[in-house]
């Protein structure tokens, strides 16, 4: 279930998913997208409600929903 997003978390899930930032999907609920875990991207824009837009390495681009998918950092 998607969740609000409050003001602090929105800025510091901000701070740590900048444009250009390489992420990697570790869990995705969307029966209609071929993305599974472990596919990686780089996040294009972060959006008001938290969604993290990605232009994923596979051509895909698909905003993360916060509450609901999860991403990790790629050091």
């Amino acid at each position: 279930m998607n969740e609000f997003i409050s003001k602090a978390a929105l800025e510091a899930r901000r701070a740590r998913y900048k444009p250009g930032v390489r992420v990697e999907l570790v869990r995705f609920e969307d029966p209609y997208s071929s993305l599974k875990p472990g596919d990686r991207g780089t996040v294009e824009f972060l959006d008001d409600t938290g969604s993290v837009h990605i232009k994923f390495d596979n051509g895909s681009s698909l905003g993360v929903l916060y509450g609901v998918d999860e991403i990790r950092l790629v050091e």
